[in-house]
């Protein structure tokens, strides 16, 4: 996985994005040039570069050649993937945990992947609805499973820290594709999977 340090960011770009967040601490009644603010531009273009790089990276390299051919008929599950993003609408952060589980067709996908796949798209401005939608439509198109489902539990700052700021409330979202969706018995037990307690 790529590390905060490894994010190439065009020179150009990041002295842009540096005068304006600049510009937005002195809207905001700040003193860019105060000792505790001086390297702050810098700092948080690298935090946003970092924050969004998902929009640099793509699910079919992501995955690369960790497809392996294997006649396995039962849902693979991975659950608890810690997910951090950020709401388009207020730039605030969202986080929680992703659940992905699909039904192979042939060819199985190496675990480390999907938790892979979920950074993909998390790593972009977002929306939860989407963001699960995106998630499930990519394992989709790169391993033609029978079936996928995706469901995301997080808590949004926007909802917290402004606006309503409902410090306990949570939003539960999920995407089925094909068995999951059409096949009673097999959502009821990626539903009950996903929402059942930890076994750890």
């Amino acid at each position: 996985m790529t590390e905060p340090d490894d994010i190439v960011v065009d020179d150009e770009r990041l002295q842009e994005y540096e005068e304006m967040v600049r510009r937005q601490l002195a809207l905001l009644g700040e003193d860019p040039a105060r000792e505790g603010l001086v390297k702050t531009p810098q700092r948080v273009a690298k935090a946003m570069a970092w924050l969004t790089r998902g929009y640099e990276l793509d699910p079919h390299e992501v995955i690369g050649d960790a497809l392996f051919e294997e006649h396995h008929e039962n849902m693979v599950m991975v659950r608890d993937i810690e997910m951090y993003s950020m709401c388009e609408h207020h730039m605030l952060p969202f986080f929680g945990k992703v659940h992905v589980a699909y039904i192979p067709d042939g060819r199985i996908v190496g675990l480390s992947k999907l938790p892979r796949v979920v950074e993909v798209f998390a790593r972009r401005l977002q929306v939860q609805e989407r963001l699960g939608e995106q998630i499930a439509d990519a394992i989709e198109e790169v391993l033609r499973p029978k079936g996928v489902g995706v469901v995301i539990d997080a808590v949004h700052l926007c909802m917290m820290m402004r606006g309503v700021e409902k410090q306990s409330s949570r939003t539960i979202t999920s995407s089925l594709r094909g068995s999951f969706r059409e096949d009673s018995k097999t959502r009821s037990e990626f539903l009950r999977l996903a929402h059942g307690p930890s076994t750890w």
